[in-house]
């Protein structure tokens, strides 16, 4: 067996799936992934004035609202990850909330079943959304330069634009005429003539949305004239966002997920994101098998990944869900006996339907798109933020005047047991609708320790994948000896219990393991994007970045 494992390593690593190895320039004083370049630069200069890493992050979420529009937002949320050069550690939960007047049956028929679309593409699709609050909160608690330094420079490439890149002038080319027909009267993000690089975009209303957030803080998006226009926007589709809702919400501090792999700290996010537990349960259910010695993407390495990501993805679908209003059984889910137990039923000759695994058992117990950013600062101290519209571009329903995006984070909701979400996820009463529950998310911003210093940083979009493509990007770091930028750049696969079926990323998987594979029933599917994933490495030079060539991202350091 283990010569067999020593040919797979020759055959496969050293032929074909390792991106060429790119070394990469360490910076001592700071560095910034995120997925647009502009973003990237108004976060190196915060730090350069002398800002801390969450002073940077939120001058670049606010950055990513104006140049990302697909993800970066103002009218979403998400999760922040810190670690302090000291050590300390916090989560920041910043997840949209179901409005007060949503119920669990709101996107059902009178036969009980699914309305097309309303979870998706209507008013009625919007959570209340966390990303402005979830700014406030982490800049009061962290923060040393002034609020107004960091909003401004997101103000600036609004009022006065900043260059499209290709592959943006692509997705608003290919989204126009659904802009067009969800927004009646509207004239954002649309132009004449196609967009091509090089035009410059404009947002005066999105200029004075952050102006009011500029000067009131949170009360310029949660009252007054921005809280109005969404308010008036919910009445143009039986939205159910309301005043009442937009005042209650905060966003919350909440323990870290902490765990061990090997000589490594995980600290990464507890629910309602299902990613924190989910990546644990990963890494430890490989963690005693030889990756290394099999080597990345061999036939070995992918059917035992493939096979805990099977259970795990099982384990979601019941178990996670908004804590304050569900019990998760979070110790019982990370305890390394219930983990061994449910690796022990899997056979290495066939692969295990996934008919055959359900949701683990406890004694006592009752039954794409996303952004990511990774920055750290001079002094050590780290930020993973990982924020969403949930679909790319959200409802796809901009506010009248306010000019920013509504989400759809309500069909993250469970709307019908076992009936899946846009992202082909089941779910069930853990993640059913209740008001002012906060809907489950695959988000998984991580960083990473090891003899109590800062290791990494990472993230990354891509719905249900965000999972997997984290926890694959940290494997290749800790166990494939690659460089932060190859790390990132490497071939993804991907499996979540169902569909019945392996992702797999366009040569990511060599012809003769692809074969082996198959030959033991995996069903193997192509797929051209998983997951965009930004991540920073602490080297013995000091920082270095891997930004995803699969999107416009890029590192940036001093």
């Amino acid at each position: 067996m283990q010569k067999r494992f020593v040919f797979l390593l020759i055959g496969v690593v050293l032929t074909h799936s390792l991106p060429a190895q790119i070394p990469g320039k360490s910076y001592q004083n700071g560095m910034v992934v995120c997925a647009y370049p502009d973003a990237s630069k108004v976060g190196l200069d915060i730090l350069k004035k002398g800002g801390n890493a969450v002073d940077a992050a939120v001058a670049v979420q606010f950055a990513l609202a104006v140049v990302h529009p697909s993800a970066g937002n103002i009218g979403g949320g998400g999760f922040m990850v810190y670690r302090a050069a000291t050590g300390l550690t916090g989560t920041l939960d910043f997840r949209e909330k179901a409005p007060s007047a949503s119920s669990a049956n709101m996107y059902l028929d009178a036969a009980g079943n699914i309305i097309n679309n309303m979870s998706l593409a209507t008013p009625a699709a919007s959570g209340v959304p966390g990303s402005v609050d979830g700014m406030v909160s982490a800049h009061k608690k962290f923060g040393k330069l002034p609020w107004a330094t960091l909003v401004q420079p997101a103000i600036n490439l609004a009022a006065n634009g900043f260059k499209v890149t290709d592959r943006l002038a692509n997705e608003l080319n290919s989204t126009r005429n659904t802009f067009i027909k969800s927004n009646p009267g509207k004239n954002y993000l649309l132009k004449a003539t196609n967009w091509v690089a090089g035009d410059i975009l404009v947002q005066a209303d999105l200029a004075k949305t952050l102006q009011l957030i500029r000067d009131k803080g949170r009360a310029g998006f949660y009252a007054g004239k921005t809280a109005d226009a969404i308010v008036a926007e919910m009445k143009t589709g039986n939205g159910l966002i309301s005043k009442a809702d937009l005042a209650s919400y905060h966003s919350i501090w909440r323990k870290p997920i902490t765990g061990r792999y090997k000589d490594y700290t995980i600290i990464t996010m507890p629910p309602p994101s299902s990613g924190g537990i989910a990546l644990m349960q990963l890494l430890k259910s490989v963690e005693k098998y030889p990756l290394r010695r099999w080597g990345f993407n061999a036939d070995s390495t992918v059917q035992l990944m493939v096979e805990a990501e099977r259970r795990v993805y099982a384990d979601r679908s019941k178990y996670l869900g908004d804590p304050d209003f569900y019990k998760v059984p979070v110790d019982s889910l990370l305890q390394t006996t219930y983990i061994k137990k449910r690796m022990s039923n899997f056979s290495w000759d066939t692969a295990t339907p996934s008919s055959s695994i359900q949701p683990g058992i406890f004694k006592g117990y009752e039954s794409d798109q996303t952004t990511h950013f990774s920055i750290v600062d001079k002094a050590g101290n780290a930020v993973a933020i990982t924020t969403t519209l949930n679909g790319s571009y959200g409802s796809k329903i901009f506010v009248g005047g306010g000019g920013f995006l509504l989400n759809n984070e309500m069909d993250d909701f469970s709307s019908k047991p076992g009936i899946p979400n846009m992202y082909g996820l089941i779910g069930g009463k853990a993640n059913s609708i209740q008001p002012g529950k906060r809907m489950l998310s695959s988000m998984t911003p991580t960083i990473v320790a090891k003899n109590g210093k800062l290791f990494m940083v990472v993230g990354t979009p891509g719905g249900s994948t965000i999972i997997t493509s984290v926890y694959q990007t940290i494997l290749n770091v800790i166990e494939f000896d690659m460089e932060v930028q190859q790390a990132v750049s490497a071939k993804r696969f991907h499996h979540q219990w169902l569909p019945e079926q392996v992702d797999s990323e366009r040569g990511a998987l060599s012809t003769d393991t692809r074969i082996k594979l198959e030959k033991k029933g995996y069903l193997i599917k192509d797929n051209s994007v998983i997951g965009r994933v930004d991540a920073i490495l602490k080297t013995g030079k000091g920082y270095s970045g891997g930004a995803d060539p699969r999107g416009d991202d890029a590192a940036m350091g001093w």
